[in-house]
């Protein structure tokens, strides 16, 4: 297992710690709406949460909420008055700075990930760069290798020739010695 396989691991394994805690979150405010009373929805319950909307809509936790609606719909229980008390209640004044912050929040984040992403971009670039001019180095080697071997098999070739071609010519030699001595023995005849 390589360090890239173990960082790989490590990270799943991180996310879904963080997964099952967000999702134990959920049920725990889930229990605490039903049992204070107060009226449960999706969004109520990722913000107390702490968690995604779209969390909560996931299998596993939207039939959960689901069923504690239908109970309270079932057994009539609307919010009580007293279900959020007076010090947890907040003005339209403090919703709005909130929702600035939260969007300002949001933007900040937004900005750091594309940032990481970009950085993420470039290491992979470059481990696929340092990756592909390892591959090319070693084809490179493998080839000036056959080159070499090659040249040397054209010379042997070339040193083949010239002696068949030194041989031709002894050979020519004799044949025209030997057909000279030919015509002489068949004048004398």
């Amino acid at each position: 297992m390589n360090s890239h396989d173990i960082r790989t691991a490590a990270l799943k394994a991180a996310r879904e710690r963080d997964s099952q805690a967000k999702r134990r979150r959920v049920l725990e405010v889930l229990d605490s709406l039903q049992s204070s009373g107060t009226r449960i929805t999706f969004a109520r319950v990722a913000k107390e949460a702490g968690v995604s909307n779209w969390l909560t809509y996931s299998p596993g936790l939207r039939e959960h909420i689901e069923a504690a609606r239908r109970h309270q719909e079932q057994h009539g229980i609307e919010a009580r008055i007293d279900a959020v008390p007076p010090q947890s209640r907040v003005s339209n004044a403090s919703l709005k700075t909130d929702l600035a912050l939260a969007q300002q929040q949001i933007k900040e984040l937004r900005e750091e990930r594309n940032r990481l992403r970009e950085r993420l971009r470039l290491q992979l670039g470059a481990e696929l760069d340092c990756t592909d001019s390892s591959a090319l180095m070693a084809r490179l080697d493998e080839l000036s290798r056959e080159n070499a071997l090659l040249t040397r098999d054209i010379q042997q070739a070339q040193a083949d020739n010239r002696a068949l071609h030194a041989t031709v010519e002894g050979l020519e030699d004799d044949l025209t010695a030997a057909r000279q001595s030919l015509r002489k023995m068949m004048r004398s005849t």
